[in-house]
């Protein structure tokens, strides 16, 4: 009776040992050349390389830089003529009558628009500050991207040495579970307190598969990010959980690049730049341009071949362009007021990723490194001291809860550390 109850308790056990050494990197064998070691900065690498969205946005920038070459070009030159095909009966009648002059007549005229108040100047600066705001969209976009990939590596770091500590105690309450069941079969220990360390394990296959879930969450935002497309593929810090920080530079230097730095701020400040460059323009915009046309006319006027010249340009009366320019004024007083907005939010949110770096740097001391260490050799003597019936189950019951509590808070504290320091990095874009 007892064999038929322990033997499913057991082989769920092997199963969560096997499932968690699986996914600790262990994988099974025919998944384990699709495993990928890859330090951050080879992620960074691969997704410099071959991420799609960056790829999008350098064409853009390529893009307006070739709208610069083209604001500098002239206009083209404008061809008209006239040519006579018939009169009085005749076709195509042209050459000389009997006196020696020409008959037939023809008419050309080239014309060429002449830019006024350096509008074209005014173009070319345009499209410049143009492509200078898609260069700074792609730098906000790998902003962006990179700190996601630096949050889901670190993540990915923090749940595999998680995935570690729960495999150990897989273990650790495989072992106690065998040796409990002959003490239950020899009627040395309780029934019921053999169920309450399988109670034991069945939280801890939740913990697992709970785990599991996020792991395959991270994962699959990384492959995206890295373009990687087979789903057997499994990419694995080659790194741990790093406790290491170089410590930030006074709050007021930090803020001081950030203004220097930071793509959106910068690309609120070009706004303003544009919409003013473009106010400047709608004013240009006011002064006629100018047509100018050297013609030739043969046969037609008062002179058998006439030589002229044609100036041609708007008259000012209607449209004076002022519409355009007042919507241009009020573009520059909202760009101007969401260009300060985004300085108080850089300086705001500088000022709270700094205070939140030094209270992970903090919590992160000799202090507690050396309390988890000593709580670890401990751990490890507790079943033996159980199974040798030096403590009670209600004693190692807490105490197993209590060190699985404190092995996670120590990782997400060093979690912490380095998210700290990503958000630090992504607003001062260093």
């Amino acid at each position: 009776m007892s064999k038929k109850i322990f033997r499913p308790i057991c082989l769920k056990l092997l199963l969560i040992v096997t499932f968690s050494f699986i996914v600790n990197g262990t994988l099974l064998a025919q998944a384990v050349q699709d495993t990928i070691r890859l330090s951050l900065r080879e992620v960074e690498k691969r997704f410099v390389d071959s991420n799609f969205v960056l790829l999008a946005q350098h064409y853009n920038v390529d893009a307006q830089k070739a709208l610069i070459e083209q604001a500098k070009v002239w206009q083209n030159p404008t061809l008209n003529t006239d040519f006579m095909i018939g009169a009085n009966g005749k076709f195509l009648n042209y050459g000389k009558d009997a006196n020696g002059d020409y008959v037939g007549q023809y008419y050309v005229q080239l014309q060429q628009l002449i830019l006024t108040a350096k509008k074209r100047g005014k173009q070319i600066a345009l499209a410049t500050t143009n492509a200078k705001l898609s260069e700074l969209q792609l730098q906000d976009v790998m902003r962006n991207l990179r700190y996601q990939l630096h949050q889901d590596y670190y993540h990915i770091q923090q749940q595999l040495a998680l995935f570690a500590i729960y495999n150990n105690q897989a273990v650790q309450l495989n072992k106690l579970l065998k040796g409990m069941e002959a003490q239950l079969t020899a009627g040395n220990i309780a029934k019921k307190d053999f169920v309450r360390v399988q109670a034991l394990v069945v939280s801890l296959q939740q913990d697992i598969v709970d785990l599991t879930k996020d792991l395959a969450d991270n994962e699959a935002d990384l492959k995206t990010l890295l373009q990687v497309t087979n789903p057997n593929t499994f990419i694995k810090p080659s790194e741990v959980l790093s406790t290491s920080i170089q410590l930030p530079e006074s709050l007021e230097t930090l803020t001081s690049i950030a203004l220097k730095s930071n793509p959106y701020y910068l690309l609120q400040q070009s706004q303003t730049v544009y919409q003013q460059q473009n106010l400047t323009y709608q004013k240009a915009l006011q002064t006629p341009d100018i047509t100018l046309g050297p013609n030739f006319d043969r046969n037609s006027n008062f002179a058998p071949n006439y030589i002229g010249l044609g100036v041609s340009l708007p008259i000012p009366v209607f449209n004076k362009n002022k519409g355009n320019i007042k919507s241009a004024e009020a573009n520059i007083k909202q760009q101007k007021a969401i260009t300060q907005s985004a300085e108080t939010e850089l300086r705001n949110n500088v000022a709270n990723a700094y205070r939140k770096l030094m209270l992970s740097i903090s919590q992160n001391n000799a202090t507690q490194k050396d309390f988890y260490n000593s709580y670890t050799l401990i751990y490890n003597n507790m079943v033996e001291s159980y199974q040798q019936r030096q403590i009670n189950l209600l004693e190692f019951l807490d105490f197993f809860n209590d060190y699985s509590d404190s092995q996670q808070k120590l990782l997400q504290q060093q979690l912490n550390l380095q998210l700290a320091k990503e958000e630090l990095n992504y607003h001062t874009n260093q």
